[in-house]
């Protein structure tokens, strides 16, 4: 089996639950850390799947890399490629396919409900999962439908939580994360939580039974993701 290519463009030490899954699961896979200067490969012979992570930066004005990935998302949706999109990642295949990314939207931040769009299609992503289920947010931006684009997931602060489009997912969410990984953000970007919203949690909220709220995520987390591998 060709490796999966995963693309990482903040914090490349740290692989996240995502690579730990792959490895369960024996699958092949090597990571391009971006945002660290590595030149975004532009090939797809070589590889089964991408994976474009999360990350700073807003597509509506985008740094090279963006482009070049957008680029690639484009190729492999010529190719039959199937590529997943986390929060950054997700927006830039919504951008890429053709539609929007709003950078008005206000921060959805912390732990929040998602549930499944009433569609007669398609449902095969989440097939396993209950129509709602908890999530991690941290982001800035939202998007909408590229034409053609199903819609999979909403919640109370974001219209369009996930959708798919071919063999592609995009979700706005994070799945991956590890507890330390959210008391390092309460740290690293505390500015954040300074928002009045009910969709922004404060720094006790975010951290309050973390341990058995990551167990519950990472469990959502084998189910989306195997979903994934099957298109593979």
């Amino acid at each position: 089996m060709k490796p999966v290519r995963l693309f990482r463009h903040i914090h490349c030490s740290t692989p996240g639950y995502l690579c730990a899954f792959l490895e369960n699961q024996g699958v092949p896979f090597e990571i391009a850390c971006i945002g660290e200067g590595t030149q975004v490969p532009n090939s797809l012979d070589d590889v089964s799947g991408l994976i474009f992570m999360g990350g700073p930066g807003d597509v509506n004005s985008p740094v090279d890399w963006m482009r070049q990935e957008e680029a690639l998302i484009r190729q492999a949706a010529d190719y039959g490629t199937p590529v997943m999109g986390v929060c950054l990642g997700g927006q830039m295949i919504a951008k890429a396919m053709g539609g929007t990314v709003s950078s008005d939207f206000r921060l959805e931040v912390g732990w929040h409900q998602v549930r499944s769009v009433s569609v007669d299609h398609d449902q095969s992503w989440f097939r396993k999962l209950p129509t709602e289920f908890q999530v991690f947010q941290w982001h800035a931006h939202d998007f909408t439908l590229p034409p053609g684009a199903i819609p999979l997931l909403t919640s109370e602060c974001t219209p369009c939580q996930a959708f798919s489009i071919g063999n592609m997912l995009a979700m706005q969410f994070h799945l991956e994360i590890s507890a330390a990984t959210v008391r390092g953000l309460t740290r690293e970007f505390a500015g954040d939580l300074e928002e009045s919203s009910t969709c922004v949690q404060q720094a006790d909220e975010l951290c309050r039974n973390l341990d058995v709220r990551i167990n519950e995520l990472h469990h959502v987390a084998n189910l989306i993701y195997s979903g994934w591998l099957e298109k593979l």
